[in-house]
């Protein structure tokens, strides 16, 4: 793929941010990898949605290095690169500040699979990362937060859980395309709001496995029959 079309790809799933209400003022980004996962194209740092346009989205190498652009990347792009090194079969990320998820991340609670439009898309629920150390944070900070979602996943799988609440911050998710991240990422915000609601109104158990698997594997694996072929 071109690098053209790999921003185009890009431009189209950042948009998509503010149409599905997970992101205000500038507060998201997008990015993809190539299929050679050697270039990412991301979102530039600080540009309005509303005048963004395909020559605006950066190109960077795997070490974060401008390769075609000029304006400066996400300030997350090192997270970004984090996770796309250690999870071979991501090809999109999407970092927001929805509202019910970082509401879920700063009270630093993971979102708990209470019914079956969370298990449509996460096979339990979705994890929080640890809080990152006062060093951490001063020193190399966007490439820790990567490490520390890497961190969360050792014993995770990241396909099956698209999704991460970073402590005190935010949402990232992840997809074999930006348009997919992008999809997980809506999913999560609307698990975390329907999470709270459920919680506000006392409930509190979770969704039984058995049911979760059911919702889960009708749409995933190599069963799955939910939709067209």
């Amino acid at each position: 793929m071109s690098f053209e079309a790999l921003k185009e790809q890009v431009l189209h799933a950042n948009l998509k941010l503010p149409a599905y209400g997970l992101v205000e003022l500038t507060w998201g980004n997008v990015s993809a990898i190539d299929e050679s996962r050697r270039y990412v194209a991301i979102k530039p740092s600080g540009v309005s949605y509303e005048n963004m346009q395909a020559s605006d989205i950066v190109v960077v190498d795997m070490d974060g290095n401008l390769v075609e652009g000029c304006l400066r990347p996400s300030s997350d792009l090192l997270t970004h690169l984090e996770i796309y090194k250690h999870f071979p079969k991501v090809c999109g990320v999407v970092h927001t500040h929805s509202k019910f998820a970082t509401a879920f991340a700063q009270a630093k609670r993971p979102v708990t699979a209470l019914g079956t439009t969370h298990a449509d898309c996460f096979y339990g629920d979705i994890p929080l990362t640890r809080e990152l150390t006062r060093e951490e944070i001063e020193r190399d900070y966007e490439k820790n937060t990567g490490s520390v979602i890497v961190e969360t996943y050792e014993k995770l799988d990241y396909e099956a859980l698209p999704a991460v609440l970073v402590a005190c911050h935010g949402l990232f998710a992840w997809g074999n395309s930006p348009a997919s991240a992008v999809e997980h990422a809506f999913v999560a915000e609307k698990s975390a709001e329907m999470a709270y609601m459920t919680i506000t109104l006392g409930g509190t158990e979770r969704v039984a496995q058995y049911l979760l698997d059911k919702h889960y594997y009708r749409k995933h694996g190599a069963n799955a029959y939910y939709g067209q072929n």
